[in-house]
């Protein structure tokens, strides 16, 4: 299937943990829908098919890394069949907070082969445009710990970069930013500075979603 094709756009945001995806979809959703546009939120393990089971595999820490990957994929594929496609075809701005492009990089970066990986999610449409909120470490954790603090998953403790989750933290999403810069030149990310004001990155995705949206 096509996305040109479908009245809609897909707009992604992606980024490591901590950088900022959750404040500027919502600051997106509101400005566009002032602006006159239906708007469709989404995210990764949101699918009502899967998230129950996930959110017990993930407190427990149950599942195998392939088991966790099958279940992602499980996830996004009915997220797109379920929510995506339709809220496209029906003409709405669809702004999924993250997209296969993060499970690629948490995969590779606990051992998952990296064209294996990609394979996997061969079905996925690609989005009208993807974002990518890039911030150096030191803000992502002065962000996190001005937040909800270090989560284990979040801090790659399942592979145990380190002992602590401060240090496991640091390392993993290192090993997180590598993978996005590879992917942003293979896939065509749109890189953003969010190392600025909340404010500032806004103003620049929001120029660029409204250069998008006047191609029509």
């Amino acid at each position: 299937m096509n996305i040109s094709e479908m009245p809609g756009k897909l707009i992604v945001l992606e980024g490591n943990d901590g950088v900022g995806r959750s404040t500027q979809m919502e600051l997106l959703k509101q400005w566009l829908e002032v602006e006159g546009y239906g708007v469709s939120n989404t995210g990764l393990a949101r699918s009502p098919l899967t998230q129950p089971g996930l959110d017990e595999a993930k407190a427990g820490h149950t599942l195998g890394r392939l088991t966790m990957n099958l279940f992602y994929a499980t996830d996004f594929a009915d997220r797109l069949e379920n929510h995506i496609i339709p809220a496209l075809s029906a003409g709405f701005c669809v702004l999924s907070d993250r997209y296969f492009y993060s499970i690629i990089a948490r995969n590779v970066v606990r051992g998952a082969d990296s064209e294996w990986a990609r394979k996997v999610y061969g079905f996925a449409l690609k989005p009208d445009i993807i974002f990518y909120l890039k911030a150096n470490i030191d803000n992502l954790v002065k962000r996190v710990l001005r937040g909800r603090g270090f989560d284990y998953w979040e801090s790659g403790m399942d592979v145990r970069f380190a002992d602590n989750l401060y240090d496991s933290f640091v390392k993993y999403q290192n090993q997180l930013t590598r993978q996005f810069n590879r992917m942003s030149k293979e896939f065509g990310f749109v890189t953003i500075d969010a190392n600025r004001s909340i404010q500032e990155i806004f103003e620049d995705l929001k120029s660029h979603t409204k250069k998008l949206l006047e191609k029509n």
